[in-house]
């Protein structure tokens, strides 16, 4: 099952916050928000907060609200995970003349990360789509497996099995990242961590991909040299006990 916190948590961190990889790796996104300038920020009780900031044809995230000139803020993580499942329509608390870029431009922009993110399977026929639908999810995929070491029961049992330090996860000639433990809690970095304990990395985009869909099992993958593990060989087994978590939430 599910816990409705910890989903959140995916939904804001990960799922949203992929938008700046989004912006950064897709032309036709970065063009939506050329003109833009405007921040959204999303509060939930009891839950997680941040806020996105738009501006000329770049993207970010930072944590808290507290600036934001946009403001939705959701009474629950259910209420919140309904608006990443489209069953909830926000209302603004702050920023109501920026409304137009939220029904328009975000939406337009969100659209165009659910096509990335569950693709139609003939659109990743094509090369370079396939490739920035990959890069996100890895990017997706490593910051859910931190929220879920975190938020998660299930996580938070695995991750207390997890030395400090960190484990990089990369993708051969292509994205990489670092998972940092510290106090058996985990911050992804989405970048190459300048030292790291233990190591995972994909042969190439195709591999990840089929591992990512579960078209492949993984111990056969390592056992075919498709994925090579090394280092502290606990640390990497805790954490992918975390990524088959992270594969039930993003189902």
């Amino acid at each position: 099952m599910k816990n409705e916190r910890a989903l959140a948590y995916i939904n804001l961190f990960a799922i949203l916050g992929s938008l700046p990889y989004l912006c950064e790796l897709d032309r036709e996104s970065a063009k939506l928000i050329e003109n833009a300038d405007v921040s959204v920020g999303f509060t939930v009780k009891d839950g997680p907060s941040a806020t996105l900031c738009f501006e000329k044809g770049q993207c970010g995230m930072e944590s808290g609200a507290a600036t934001c000139q946009v403001k939705l803020p959701f009474s629950s993580c259910r209420k919140f995970n309904g608006l990443i499942d489209g069953t909830v329509t926000p209302i603004p608390t702050k920023g109501f003349t920026k409304v137009g870029f939220l029904t328009k431009t975000f939406t337009k922009l969100t659209d165009r990360l659910t096509a990335f993110l569950r693709p139609a399977p003939s659109a990743l026929d094509d090369p370079e789509f396939f490739r920035i639908s990959t890069t996100l999810m890895f990017h997706v995929i490593t910051e859910a497996a931190a929220q879920l070491a975190n938020e998660d029961p299930i996580g938070q049992c695995s991750a207390a099995s997890i030395v400090d330090g960190t484990a990089k996860l990369s993708i051969k000639d292509g994205p990489c990242s670092g998972l940092c433990c510290h106090d058996h809690r985990l911050h992804a970095v989405h970048s190459t961590p300048e030292q790291f304990l233990s190591y995972m990395e994909f042969d190439d985009m195709r591999v990840a991909r089929d591992l990512f869909d579960g078209n492949i099992n993984a111990i056969a993958a390592v056992g075919l040299g498709q994925v090579r593990i090394g280092g502290m060989i606990s640390q990497i087994d805790n954490i992918n006990r975390i990524l088959d978590r992270v594969a039930v939430y993003l189902a």
